[in-house]
């Protein structure tokens, strides 16, 4: 094969990422200190609408810690969806909490809104959707269930920055959101998590909570942990946070490309509420996805991956055996295509001619 494997993920890392760190460095404040109070400043002012940051550690603390916050613990239960990463139903666990893990709909990969009423008992609390690949859950219609119900609205933003529903950014409608700083994110901090905060009683939890309980030094208010972000991780958050709008449109880009011009497969649609910021570029494969990919990645070197393979009531962590249809479907016939902005016109050109000779020689 004469070309390079195009990856289906990509961290984009450059000079002035290396000029950040090197600053911090120079100027010997590490440890979470100025970089880290200007980067949650930045953050909150460019992507929830100057809702109050607090910077952590990674996505999955920002999680634990914004649960623990809003005050769930044993007991108590949180409606969360089975098709995701394992760190939203982690979370919940690591809380002391019971996650009840729901179906999504089948479009857009979020929780469905008319599962999520039917799962709600007494001992229900809150509901955490995923804006799952960049697509907003209907936070609309949940944030209405959780309201006359009367339990709390959270979200995982982790793969979302920037990302809207009916004109206001994610972040902005739950109790707390989280957004991860993962390398392979929409941006990144080199790891580190972001938790926007709808009060200031979750922001101040959320601050002592990362540090060891501790508003002054030496004064501990709580039992706490080490969750804290490096002034060293902010200083590339703080720079990749100034290109992440051109780094989104590039994504937009590159999906309307593959929209118009892929064959065979479902291209993932988007609600007309939403503003989708394409974490991933997720299609369904509806016959042999696993022999899909492997055809993909040897015949046409375009790389892809399989986000997720097992739902997570299943894991042997969570251990549930009922029946989730719609996530055992996504399940088995998603498949994410590289849709980072790095990809140059000949790369996208070839992802198409891939997908397509793949899906007609399947057919």
């Amino acid at each position: 094969m004469a070309n390079e494997m195009i990856p289906a993920a990509k961290p984009i890392i450059g000079d002035d990422e290396r000029e950040a760190v090197d600053r911090v460095m120079r100027s010997g404040m590490i440890a979470q200190g100025p970089e880290v109070a200007t980067f949650e400043q930045e953050f909150a002012d460019a992507l929830v609408g100057g809702r109050t940051c607090v910077a952590v550690s990674s996505g999955t603390a920002g999680l634990h810690l914004g649960l623990l916050a809003a005050g769930i613990g044993p007991g108590d239960e949180v409606i969360v969806p089975s098709f995701t990463f394992a760190a939203t139903g982690n979370s919940v666990g690591l809380a002391g909490a019971t996650p009840v893990f729901v179906d999504i709909e089948p479009d857009y990969f979020c929780l469905d809104p008319v599962a999520v009423e039917a799962a709600i008992t007494s001992r229900t609390k809150a509901i955490m959707p995923v804006h799952l690949y960049g697509h907003p859950a209907n936070v609309a219609a949940l944030s209405d269930i959780a309201k006359r119900h009367g339990i709390a609205l959270f979200e995982d933003a982790a793969q979302a920055h920037g990302a809207q529903w009916e004109g206001a950014p994610v972040g902005t409608f739950g109790q707390f959101a989280m957004f991860s700083l993962y390398p392979t994110k929409n941006m990144t901090s080199g790891e580190g998590g972001m938790v926007s905060c709808a009060s200031q009683e979750i922001e101040r939890q959320m601050k002592l909570l990362r540090n060891q309980g501790m508003e002054r030094r030496y004064e501990n208010e709580i039992v706490g942990f080490n969750a804290r972000m490096t002034d060293i991780h902010a200083a590339i958050g703080r720079v990749q946070l100034t290109k992440l709008p051109g780094w989104t449109k590039q994504r937009q880009a590159n999906a309307a490309y593959f929209d118009a011009n892929l064959e065979g497969v479902v291209v993932p649609p988007v609600a007309p509420e939403a503003v989708h910021v394409y974490h991933q570029y997720t299609i369904r494969v509806e016959s042999d996805r696993d022999g899909f990919a492997a055809a993909l990645a040897s015949e046409h070197g375009v790389g892809s991956g399989v986000y997720y393979p097992i739902p997570n009531h299943q894991l042997p962590s969570f251990g549930h055996d009922f029946d989730l249809p719609v996530t055992r479907q996504a399940c088995d016939q998603v498949l994410s295509l590289p849709v980072h902005p790095s990809l140059s016109n000949a790369d996208l050109e070839r992802v198409v001619a891939g997908v397509n000779a793949v899906a007609k020689a399947g057919a």
